[in-house]
């Protein structure tokens, strides 16, 4: 194994960056923990393109602002989307490259990838970022097919940790025994439906909103690690949960073919089959309240190039804090964006 440049277990006092809004990046200069995240994101990057060029997944760039976005104010939503005036037009930072990835299917149909940063405007906390690094793919498939290629990427991704800074991360965390259990393991992460997981639960942590669509809390995320194992997929949430984008189940249009994958704090990835032609994409609009025109684009697409696809969403922030066995998402952003000045400055004393 290859070691990262640390010095001793004193690299992994955390220095908590986020929180010196004045003068954190001035500390990261010299911070060795923002030199162990710095060598951890290189890694993850590089497994995530390698990972797709070996299931022919393309790498494709797509503009960061959007006119549609994949959070509306609409059923299932659990984010705020984030409004620019760029070049003199409104429109939105992507919190999402998944509608671009879909339109991407149909211009390099063996799927398509991307890892940018991503805009919300949820408010920081341990387990969440309003900007972070989403590594997204839309690949050919239905959500048995998603499934596959995440369990590879994800233990690639732990490969290639391991293989580069090892030794480094076994001196500072006592060993890395969670990376080694992913990196080479060969069999799929435990699964289980959605209300297998409610009924594991005894309801603890299930939460119903107010149209009756239950979802689960951190802490039932969490539990249920604890019950069926580090790593588990749950599946077919009610699909009034979810967004208007995630198909309907074939056995019941009350439930959605998605995913989550839990590990780390919870959810690190997102994922789902997506509606394949326009009509299912208007049902699901109608379902959840969303304006049919303001997704005119979207269902048109699917009108003209109707294709069965599947794609997922990984915070690769949470990756890495999993990587870290660390427990607070905001101390691995290399620039926090926490606590910045509402307007300009007299004088800008942060990048």
């Amino acid at each position: 194994m290859k070691t990262a440049a640390m010095a001793s277990p004193r690299s992994l006092d955390v220095p908590r960056l986020w929180a010196d809004a004045d003068g954190g990046f001035q500390r990261s200069l010299t911070s060795p923990w923002a030199r162990l995240v710095a060598d951890l994101q290189d890694s993850a990057v590089r497994a995530t393109y390698n990972y797709a060029h070996t299931r022919s997944v393309r790498a494709l760039h797509f503009p960061i602002t959007t006119r549609t976005v994949t959070c509306p104010t609409g059923l299932g939503s659990d984010s705020v989307p984030v409004p620019v005036k760029v070049n003199g037009v409104h429109t939105y930072l992507a919190d999402s490259m998944q509608f671009m990835l879909e339109y991407g299917c149909r211009i390099s149909p063996q799927g398509c990838h991307n890892i940018l940063p991503c805009f919300r405007g949820d408010e920081p906390d341990k387990t969440h970022l309003g900007q972070f690094v989403h590594s997204e793919a839309e690949i050919p498939g239905d959500l048995d097919d998603l499934v596959d290629y995440v369990n590879g990427y994800v233990r690639a991704m732990a490969s290639q940790v391991l293989d580069d800074h090892g030794e480094t991360l076994g001196r500072l965390l006592g060993d890395v025994a969670h990376l080694e259990k992913v990196a080479t393991g060969d069999q799929p992460f435990e699964r289980l439906r959605f209300e297998e997981a409610v009924s594991l639960l005894k309801g603890e942590g299930v939460v119903v909103s107010p149209d009756g669509a239950r979802s689960l809390n951190r802490a039932a995320e969490r539990r249920l690690m604890d019950i069926v194992g580090e790593f588990v997929w749950v599946t077919h949430f009610d699909h009034l949960s979810v967004p208007f984008y995630q198909a309907f189940s074939a056995e019941d249009e009350r439930v959605a073919e998605n995913a989550d994958l839990y590990f780390g704090i919870g959810e690190v990835v997102g994922s789902g089959h997506r509606h394949t032609t326009g009509d299912q994409v208007r049902a699901g609009l109608a379902l959840h309240k969303v304006p049919e025109h303001e997704y005119a684009w979207y269902a048109q697409m699917k009108d003209e190039a109707p294709m069965t696809t599947s794609g997922f969403g990984l915070g690769l922030e949470r990756f890495l804090l999993w990587a870290l066995r660390h427990d607070d998402i905001r101390d691995i952003p290399l620039v926090s964006r926490i606590g910045e000045e509402a307007d300009w400055p007299a004088s800008v004393g942060r990048p």
